[in-house]
């Protein structure tokens, strides 16, 4: 069945044409979920959510951008949206100015590891950092996103680089001493 097809058939509640959207969306729907989430489980019931409401409102799809596209920012407002019902962003004001640049050696910091530092950051600076870094949004539109300012959308992402730096250098230093 075309994808076309598809999500027509999706938006009158067909089932079956449902579990195939699932079928081919779902694994790239949940990393996507996991990079926004603290955990796996977390990121287990934030993709049911946001099938949730892909499928409510599939009818708003015009077929005009990329679905795929269209799949993933629903994804990723359904994630934020739960962190704004828990108001992560609500007590935090930190004016941290300087950006923090880091340097990873890549012989000693593996990718599983820099992808574990950053899961492990807390709630309001991982987040910011996936939408900047890794996907490539403004401090505008994570303003707009989280219902933060420009400003702490800058302080929280370069909090993030700081604590990601000292982690990286706090290891590097352990496996440093271990190997004298």
């Amino acid at each position: 069945m075309s994808l076309n097809q598809l999500i027509e058939n999706c938006k009158i509640n067909d089932t079956k044409a449902q579990g195939e959207l699932y079928k081919r969306f779902s694994s790239k729907l949940f990393s996507t979920c996991l990079k926004y989430s603290r955990n796996y489980v977390e990121a287990e019931d934030n993709l049911q959510d946001a099938f949730l409401t892909i499928f409510d409102k599939i009818e708003q799809y015009k077929h005009k951008g990329s679905f795929e596209g269209w799949l993933k920012r629903i994804t990723v407002n359904t994630v934020l949206q739960r962190y704004r019902n828990e108001k992560v962003f609500d007590i935090v004001n930190e004016n941290i100015a300087e950006d923090v640049e880091i340097d990873i050696d890549e012989e000693q910091v593996s990718l599983d590891y820099l992808l574990q530092i950053i899961q492990d950051l807390p709630d309001r600076y991982r987040l910011v950092f996936n939408l900047y870094v890794l996907d490539g949004y403004s401090h505008k539109d994570i303003a707009e996103m989280l219902k933060i300012t420009i400003g702490t959308s800058k302080s929280n992402l370069a909090r993030a680089r700081q604590i990601l730096k000292q982690t990286i250098e706090d290891q590097n230093a352990k496996q440093n001493l271990q190997s004298l």
